[in-house]
Order: C-alpha cells, then structure tokens, then sequence
C-alpha cells in the first residue's frame, strides 16, 4: 500500500456552513464541461467527493458502470454514503485516499474527476500525475477549481476586499493555492499532458434567497469554521476583525442590487492511447 501524505491543511473543514455549500453542488453546476465525454459504461474515480452529491449524480450518468467516490477526511464519506443510499444507487463506492498518493493500479479508471480539490493540495502538479497514472488510455482527467482572486461582486460593501485578502492570505499559509483555476492548465502541462481542453465556468448568486444563502455561509463559515481558528491561530486577523467581516457578508446579502460571480478553471486532459 503506497504511503499517505498530507502536505496542505484543508482550510474549510466539514462545519455545517461548509456543507451547505458542498451539498448543493451537482453534476449539472459544477461538472458540465464533463458530461459530455460520458458513456454509461465508464469507470470512475471521484476525487474530494465530500458529502457525496456529484459522485451520486455521476453515478446515475453512468448506469452499467462504476463510480468510487475518495476523500482524505473519512468522517465525510458516511455522508457520502448515506446521499448514494437515499437515491437507490448500487454502482457506487467510498474510500479514504490521499490524492498525492492513490492505492490504485495503473490504468484503471476511465474517468479521473477532481472538483475544487487541487487549490487545497500541497503539490497540484504530483496530484495530477498521481491521476493520470490510474487513467487508462484514452481515458480522461477532469479538474475544477475556483479562482479567488477572479470574484467579483456588487455593490462594493466596505469589508468584502478584507476578506477575500484574509481568504488569500490563510489558505496559502495553510499550503495550498487560492487562485488555482487560472494554473491548471500549466499544472496539467507539468504533469505530462498533451491533450488538455482549458474552459471556465461560473456560479452567479443574484436573486434574493441567492444572497441570503451564499452571504450567510461565508458570515457563518467567517465565525465558525476551522477556516476561523486556523485565521486567528496563525495571526492573521483577530476575533473583531472576523466579525467585521461577517457584519459585511450580512450587509451585502441584505442589497436588492447584489451580484456575486465566481469564476472556476476547467481542464478536461486525455490521456494519450
């Protein structure tokens, strides 16, 4: 069995205000530049599956074939578990694993899928050739990840920049990359690959429950999460500084005008034959 290696601290955690985000994600809003490449007989491996609702509606794409859902906290994939129970699904799997260092065979799986994983990794580059290694021929490596500094957002309430800086600032001294959307395609390039289609993609949160759900994550996410401790444990703001930051994720939620935009980097590799 290869070794375990964790070079990055996963910033978020799994605190409720997490999840709410996590639990909202589908196949549909955050794969689509994927599922066109799918058969239904495809192999798959799902990589940071988290509480499990991409890998279900991967797996629903995918009827007379197989998806395995991984992740390295392994109190997550209970949930995970749970999610593929409740929709009657039988052709999927959970399992701890370290992306950097996967406990699979070479050319095993048809379709590698990453979903906002490689900006919390210690070595992006390593992680992709770890994937590509377990894709075979012909098959494919598909990789999302956000792009912090690229968010953009109306009306310009006074503490937003504070925490997009803080955001930036705590998760590099964690170990990982912020703003990896914009690096994938050179990060695929230094894993090996040839074949890469580079898109974007994005969420926008305009309408009123929009605002209130995704301010009110990031007020409690900002408050609560480990994303907090690790903020004010590594000197990096103070307890009044997150709630001025909070008060500010509030405010903007409470503007009929407001617009938020965040921008995602997409790269669908294939593997040469």
């Amino acid at each position: 069995m290869r070794k375990h290696r964790e070079t990055a601290v996963y910033t978020h955690g799994h605190h409720e205000s997490v999840l709410r985000s996590h639990t909202w994600r589908t196949a549909a809003n955050s794969a689509a530049y994927l599922l066109g490449a799918l058969e239904p007989h495809m192999r798959i491996l799902d990589i940071g599956c988290g509480p499990g609702t991409i890998t279900a509606d991967l797996a629903e794409l995918v009827p007379d074939g197989h998806v395995t859902g991984v992740d390295l906290a392994e109190g997550i994939l209970e949930q995970a578990r749970a999610t593929a129970d409740a929709r009657g699904l039988t052709n999927v799997d959970f399992a701890v694993a370290d992306v950097h260092a996967l406990d699979h065979p070479d050319d095993t799986f048809c379709v590698v899928h990453a979903h906002q994983v490689l900006q919390h990794v210690g070595d992006p580059v390593r992680a992709l050739r770890e994937m590509r290694r377990v894709t075979r021929p012909g098959g494919y490596v598909a990789v999302r990840d956000v792009d912090y500094a690229a968010m953009t957002w109306y009306p310009q309430v006074p503490g937003l920049d504070d925490w997009l800086d803080l955001y930036r600032r705590v998760a590099r001294a964690a170990g990982g990359e912020p703003d990896a959307g914009r690096r994938l395609r050179s990060w695929a390039l230094a894993a090996g690959f040839t074949d890469i289609t580079a898109t974007s993609g994005s969420w926008t949160y305009a309408t009123d429950a929009e605002r209130e759900w995704w301010s009110g994550l990031w007020a409690d996410r900002t408050l609560a999460s480990p994303y907090a401790e690790y903020a004010v444990a590594g000197g990096h703001a103070t307890e009044e500084q997150l709630r001025a930051i909070a008060r500010a994720w509030r405010e903007w939620g409470k503007r009929h005008d407001g617009w938020f935009a965040v921008l995602h980097g997409e790269i669908l590799c294939r593997k040469e034959a």
